[in-house]
């Protein structure tokens, strides 16, 4: 009985340090599964605005204050975010619109977010010579080294499904 207590002992106090714990290096090969962490009910987003000097995370549409400034310098301006269609290839996205809580509008530099589901924006992120694939559903996110690179696995990945 005592081992059992421990044991779930154990796994609930490391989800709390888990969940919200700046010290794990969050970067953009690994920002789904830290949002993934996150206890929520229906999203979480990671959202950058201006020049993405200064980036906060939303956790069902209430920002932590606890983490402001946590992921500061995160990004900067050369971010860029793809999607990728069928039948068109790759294509910038537009940024989305974003009110302040003072409901002023202001420029998104950068934003993604995780459903209730846990499943991420299926988009391309194209930042410091490398491209993360935040499109795969399980798994590690893969990073290329070129836009180019992905659109070509994305090719052969669509040749194969059309087989």
């Amino acid at each position: 009985m005592i081992v059992i207590v421990g044991v779930v002992y154990t796994l609930a106090v490391s989800s709390f340090t888990k969940m919200g714990d700046t010290s794990t290096q969050v970067t953009l090969k690994n920002l789904k599964e830290y949002l993934q962490s996150f206890q929520y009910e229906k999203s979480v987003k990671f959202l950058c605005l201006d020049d993405c000097s200064s980036c906060d995370i939303f956790v069902d549409g209430k920002i932590q204050e606890e983490m402001k400034g946590s992921f500061d310098n995160f990004l900067d301006s050369s971010v860029k975010v793809y999607k990728h269609h069928f039948y068109e290839g790759m294509q910038e996205s537009i940024n989305e619109v974003y009110f302040n809580s003072e409901d002023i509008e202001e420029d998104v530099c950068f934003s993604y977010t995780v459903d209730k589901k846990g499943i991420g924006e299926q988009v391309f992120v194209e930042f410091n010579e490398k491209v993360y694939d935040f499109s795969s559903y399980f798994g590690e996110t893969p990073v290329y080294n070129s836009l180019s690179e992905v659109t070509e696995a994305k090719e052969i990945l669509n040749a194969e499904v059309l087989r």
